[in-house]
């Protein structure tokens, strides 16, 4: 009994002792995957995985974002320029098919080569730079590494290409064989003594003797069935590309390049004036006149259109949108989309102006709805012109919609004058753009505001106060005057009582009132004091006393009597209108008096 006892007891204690080392170690497991998890979160990134994972991550990457992560390290560079990459997006690219093993340049810099040139080439009808390497020497072919990059293409707007049959050979690859072998059913085609028979299978090939030089024969052909004959001897368009990668291996691409970044830098202003001018001469007249129609422009930069002399970038600021495309930033840096947009949106301006010559109003009026409308389109949709492609429909819709709420807006005017007041004012815009019937209250408010000033600076018991103001600061309380923005800032009495006016129209409060109505009164008390301090040295009556201010303005005044009964009345109302005591500003006022009789000059401040 006692044995197994013991036995039973040195079991249960072995087997809580393994428990507890399997719980240890578990424990510590658990620690150092712990440890091992925090150690990647912190120190460990996308450049610790595995090639094999990386090649499957970067593999949905498109070129662009191909590059940009190559050049983070070393590492993703070597994974980014990896062959298998570079001929997926080489196919999907350029429509063949590139083996790596048959081209003696990478993968990568086979796309980099053949993509430079395609951009280059497909653009050349605005690419003056590419243009002249190509058009230069006329009607003989452009320089060797050119004609080396135009193999390439099955169609070339260049006339035919008179080559020695060597440089045919050697640039496009094709046999002398090929060129030579007869066709005794076809005939043979001949040039005064000499004879070159038709090529098989190539009836319409044009190739005929012309000359001989030192290469041999020269001929000239077309180059259309050049590159027929060469995918014919080739195999396929892949083996062209390749053959002609293989060729431009020692050759030296700085001059590729240098063209390609100019490119880049310069291809929205390119084809905008290639756009804008490269058209029919009826045609070139009327889009001249669309662009130009109602918008202010000098007569003398827009004189020079479609000469060397215009300047283009002046024109592009003449509307919203050319200014974007100018910049790049319609179609997301697309310039053939965002070409076809501004094309939409002129033809939306073509049939706009129809609409509005068809209405019955005046010229302003006419000038007044159109621009508004176009400023109204361009705000609804300048999202959607930066991020795609808008046809005319989209266009024609949204001024149709602007040009109700233009009305409305100049409904809520009441006239011309008001419409033009109010233009600035951000609930013009607001609505213009949501078309919130709220904004047209705050204008309607904004207005009566403006009538409120107005009536009060024309009370009859105010109108000591007309008579004592400046020009400048009489101006900003009258109904129809407007107030820039330049005028709010500063330390002087018109900077102050131009930003009093600005804060009460937009917002109404009461106080702002009653602080223009304090400064006006502070104001012209302060000349009162002045002109009772020296009325002994006025003039006698008659005589005329000229009043200049820091700003503008130049008044007569009344004699010395009648001076004193004006200031008398004066001061009856300044006690009758108190300023209100919760508005306290410091007013530095400047005034200077000119005495014209001596010709001395006084200056006092207050």
């Amino acid at each position: 009994m006692d044995t197994s006892w013991g036995d039973e007891l040195c079991g249960r204690l072995s087997l809580q002792c393994a428990a507890l080392v399997e719980a240890a170690a578990a424990e510590e497991e658990e620690e150092e995957e712990e440890d091992r998890q925090r150690a990647f979160c912190e120190g460990a990134g996308i450049a610790d995985l595995s090639d094999e994972v990386l090649l499957l991550i970067v593999r949905l990457l498109d070129p662009t974002s191909l590059l940009r992560v190559g050049a983070a390290c070393r590492a993703l560079f070597r994974v980014c320029s990896s062959d298998s990459l570079w001929t997926k997006h080489f196919q999907v690219s350029f429509g063949v098919s590139l083996d790596p093993v048959a081209c003696s340049l990478t993968a990568k810099e086979s796309f980099r080569l053949v993509f430079m040139w395609k951009t280059l080439f497909n653009n050349l009808h605005y690419n003056r730079s590419l243009q002249e390497k190509l058009f230069a020497e006329i009607p003989f072919p452009p320089h060797r590494y050119w004609t080396q990059w135009l193999v390439l293409e099955e169609i070339v707007s260049l006339p035919a290409v008179r080559l020695p049959i060597s440089e045919i050979q050697e640039m496009w690859g094709v046999d002398e064989d090929v060129l030579t072998k007869a066709e005794g059913s076809q005939g043979a085609a001949k040039v005064g003594s000499e004879l070159l028979p038709q090529v098989k299978g190539f009836k319409n090939l044009k190739i005929l003797f012309t000359s001989k030089d030192d290469d041999g024969d020269i001929v000239k052909f077309e180059w259309k069935e050049l590159y027929a004959l060469a995918r014919d001897h080739h195999g396929s368009d892949g083996k062209i590309f390749e053959y002609v990668l293989n060729q431009q291996e020692k050759n030296d691409h700085t001059e590729l390049e240098a063209m390609f970044y100019q490119y880049t830098q310069c291809r929205f202003q390119w084809l905008f004036t290639y756009w804008l001018f490269r058209r029919p001469p009826p045609f070139n007249r009327q889009l001249r006149a669309i662009f130009l129609q109602w918008h202010k422009h000098s007569k003398r930069k827009v004189a020079a259109w479609g000469t060397a002399a215009c300047n283009v970038k002046y024109l592009a600021s003449i509307h919203a949108i050319t200014m974007d495309y100018w910049n790049g930033k319609l179609a997301r840096g697309d310039e053939s989309v965002g070409i076809s947009v501004v094309e939409n949106y002129f033809s939306m301006c073509k049939s706009l102006v129809a609409w509005v010559l068809g209405r019955d109003w005046g010229r302003l009026k006419r000038r007044k709805v159109y621009k508004d409308t176009l400023d109204g389109v361009y705000l609804l949709l300048r999202r959607e012109i930066w991020d795609g492609a808008v046809e005319h429909q989209r266009f024609w819709e949204v001024a149709k919609l602007q040009v109700a709420r233009v009305c409305t807006l100049e409904e809520t005017a009441t006239n011309y004058v008001n419409w033009k007041m109010i233009e600035n004012l951000p609930y013009y815009k607001l609505y213009m753009v949501s078309g919130n019937p709220v904004y047209l209250v705050h204008v309607q408010n904004f207005l009566r505001r403006k009538q409120l000033v107005h009536n009060w600076i024309h009370q009859e018991d105010n109108s000591w106060i007309r008579n004592l103001l400046p020009d400048d600061l009489y101006t900003v309380m009258e109904y129809h005057s407007k107030i820039s923005h330049d005028s709010l800032h500063g330390d002087c009495v018109l900077a102050q009582l131009s930003r009093l006016m600005w804060l009460y129209l937009n917002s109404g409060q009461v106080l702002y009132l009653e602080a223009i109505k304090g400064l006006a009164l502070q104001y012209a008390q302060g000349c009162l004091v002045y002109w009772a301090e020296h009325q002994s040295r006025l003039q006698p009556r008659g005589e005329t006393l000229e009043w200049e201010t820091g700003v503008k303005g130049e008044m007569e005044m009344r004699s010395t009597c009648d001076l004193l009964g004006f200031a008398a009345m004066a001061v009856v109302q300044y006690e009758r209108a108190p300023v209100n005591p919760e508005i306290s500003y410091i007013f530095h006022l400047e005034t200077v008096f000119i005495w014209t009789k001596n010709k001395e000059s006084t200056e006092t401040r207050f």
